[in-house]
């Protein structure tokens, strides 16, 4: 048996596993996209489990993919869905691979500094944190298409 303690996720992989929630919340459609990120900011900063956000977050980070996303929706919901598999629809995805895609799809097309190989792996890694199946394999294969799609330059 190992005495090695799990890796403490840095403070940008604390913001975007917290923007991810929040866009799970959005996704419901009772709290407008501000009134979510001043939940996080403000109340649920320091609180424990999945409904909250550790106090050293990268509040920028995690304020950005979250006002991103939101405003780009429509771009970011096209962009997903033309990367699915031919016989998935947007319709047919889980809300909260949604939300992971949505996260992930702005930061490869909005935050050009980010390489893309780390947006993708740090979304492959919030699935791993609530999927145990074949979820964070799908997240990664879209989220590569919508990398070569938003930074062909960068596949090179």
């Amino acid at each position: 048996m190992s005495d090695a303690k799990p890796a403490v996720p840095s403070r940008r992989q604390a913001a975007r596993l917290a923007a991810v929630q929040a866009l799970y919340q959005w996704q419901e459609g009772q709290d407008a996209p501000a009134e979510i990120i001043e939940q996080f900011l403000k109340v649920r900063t320091g609180e424990a489990g999945e409904g909250g956000m550790r106090r050293d977050a990268d509040r920028p980070l995690f304020k950005d993919v979250v006002e991103g996303t939101t405003t780009n929706q429509v771009a970011l919901e096209a962009m997903v869905t033309a990367s699915l598999a031919q016989d998935w629809t947007w319709a047919r995805v889980d809300r909260l691979v949604r939300a992971i895609l949505l996260a992930g799809a702005y930061e490869l097309a909005h935050r050009g500094d980010v390489p893309w190989r780390v947006v993708i792996n740090e979304y492959v890694e919030i699935a791993h944190a609530f999927y145990d199946k074949g979820e964070p394999s799908f997240i990664n294969s879209v989220l590569d298409r919508v990398a070569r799609q938003a930074r062909p330059d960068d596949q090179k």
